[in-house]
C-alpha cells in the first residue's frame, strides 16, 4: 500500500472515529519562520478543510514567492554578482521520507511547486541550475525573467557605487575587499581564516520561509523557499534545498526548519539534528536549542535560528545572532481563533 493510499485510509478512520482522538492533540497546525502571516494563513486554510501537509507547504510557501517575502524569497530579489535572481526550494513528505529540490533555479518563478514536482514526477531528489529550468519547462511552467527594476537597481549600486562591497570572495586577487572580479587565486596564502565570513549575514540579505506542517491525519511536511544570499557567487546554493538543513521531516517525531546563514548552516544539519532530539525525548524548545548551539559552537558570529514541531503540535525554536532583536515566527493550530506571533530571544549562550 503506498503512501496517498495509507492517508486516505487514514482519513476514513479520522471520520470514523473521532471520538477516540487524543483531546489534547493539537492538529492540524503549521509554524513558519519569520513574520510571514499571509503564507501561515494559505496553509492553515488547506489544513483546516482536512487538506493534508504537502499541499499546505507548497502552497504557503508560494504565497511568499508572488508576495516577495522581504525581498529575501521569491522573483526581483538578491541579485547574483553578476544581477541574476536564481531561486531555492524544498519540500519534504514525512509519510514517504521523499524529498523534492531545486537549487540555482533560473527564469522560474514558481520554486516550491517545481520542487512538488521533483518529488512526484521524478526518482531524484535535486535538480539544479539550467537543467532544473529545462525540467519546470516539462512540466509546464513558464519561463519568464526573475529580474526586476528594483533588483537591476540594487546590483547597479553595488557594482557601480559599492565597488562590490561586501562581497563573498577570499584568498583572491585583485582584493575583494576593495575590488570587483574578475579575480583569480592566490596560490601561496600566508594564512587561510578559518571562520572568514566576507559578509555579514542579517535577515534582509540572506533569509529564508521555513514551514513546517502537521494535517489532522499525524502527516508532516516541511519545506523551504528562497532567492538566496544577495550578491551571491553565481551558482551558489545555501541550506534551504539541502534535506535535514533547510527542512527536515519524518511522521514518526516531527519536522524542522531553519533559517539565516545557509552556508555554514548546511555544515551542520540542523533541521535533521532537531528532528533527532526530538526522537531521543527532547522538547521541540530543546531541540532547537540544541541545534543552533551545536553550530554557534564553531561559529560565534552566525545569524540564524531554528523552528522544530512535534507531531502532536508541540513547538518551540531558537536562535542566534539577532543580537537585541527577537526572532519572531508565526504558528496557527486547531486550539487558536487566529494565528499567533511568537517571539524568541537571541541572547548567547542559549540556556
Amino acid at each position: 500500500m503506498g503512501c496517498k493510499e495509507i492517508i486516505m485510509l487514514k482519513v476514513f478512520i479520522f471520520i470514523a472515529f473521532t471520538s477516540l482522538v487524543d483531546s489534547d492533540a493539537k492538529l492540524p497546525v503549521v509554524v513558519t519562520t519569520w513574520n510571514f502571516v499571509n503564507a501561515t494563513v494559505t496553509a492553515w486554510d488547506i489544513l483546516k478543510k482536512t487538506g493534508f501537509a504537502l499541499d499546505a507547504i507548497e502552497k504557503g510557501t508560494s504565497v511568499c514567492e508572488k508576495q516577495q517575502c522581504d525581498g529575501t524569497v521569491g522573483y526581483g530579489g538578491s541579485p547574483d554578482e553578476e544581477s541574476e535572481t536564481t531561486l531555492d526550494a524544498l519540500i519534504m513528505d514525512g509519510c514517504t521520507m521523499n524529498v523534492g529540490a531545486v537549487g540555482a533555479l533560473r527564469r522560474v518563478k514558481h520554486a516550491a511547486s517545481v520542487a512538488r514536482h521533483v518529488l512526484e514526477h521524478t526518482k531524484h531528489s535535486i535538480l539544479v541550475g539550467e537543467m532544473a529550468t529545462n525540467f519546470a519547462k516539462q512540466m509546464g511552467f513558464k519561463e519568464e525573467s526573475l529580474t526586476t527594476t528594483t533588483s537591476k537597481r540594487m546590483w547597479l549600486k553595488w557594482h557601480y557605487r559599492d565597488q562590490c562591497q561586501p562581497n563573498f570572495w577570499m584568498n583572491v586577487e585583485p582584493d575583494p575587499t576593495k575590488f570587483c572580479g574578475p579575480y583569480k587565486k592566490i596560490d601561496n596564502i600566508v594564512k587561510r581564516s578559518k571562520h572568514t565570513i566576507p559578509m555579514k549575514v542579517s535577515r534582509f540579505n540572506h533569509d529564508t520561509i521555513g514551514m513546517i506542517a502537521v494535517d489532522k491525519q499525524g502527516n508532516v511536511a516541511a519545506g523551504t523557499s528562497t532567492n538566496g544570499a544577495k550578491f551571491k557567487i553565481p551558482g551558489r546554493i545555501g541550506d534551504s534545498p539541502i534535506p535535514g538543513s533547510g527542512a527536515y521531516a519524518d511522521n514518526a517525531v516531527g519536522g524542522a526548519t531553519a533559517t539565516g546563514d545557509g552556508d555554514i548552516m548546511l555544515r551542520f544539519l540542523p533541521s535533521f539534528l532537531a528532528v533527532e532530539e526530538m526522537r531521543r525525548g527532547a522538547s521541540p524548545t530543546d531541540a532547537a536549542r540544541t541545534a543552533v548551539n551545536r553550530i554557534a559552537e564553531h561559529y560565534p558570529d552566525f545569524m540564524g535560528a531554528v523552528i522544530a514541531l512535534r507531531n502532536d503540535g508541540e513547538y518551540g525554536a531558537a536562535c542566534h545572532g539577532l543580537g537585541d532583536e527577537p526572532f519572531p515566527f508565526v504558528v496557527k493550530d486547531i486550539t487558536m481563533t487566529k494565528f499567533k506571533i511568537e517571539k524568541i530571544n537571541c541572547s548567547w549562550p542559549i540556556r
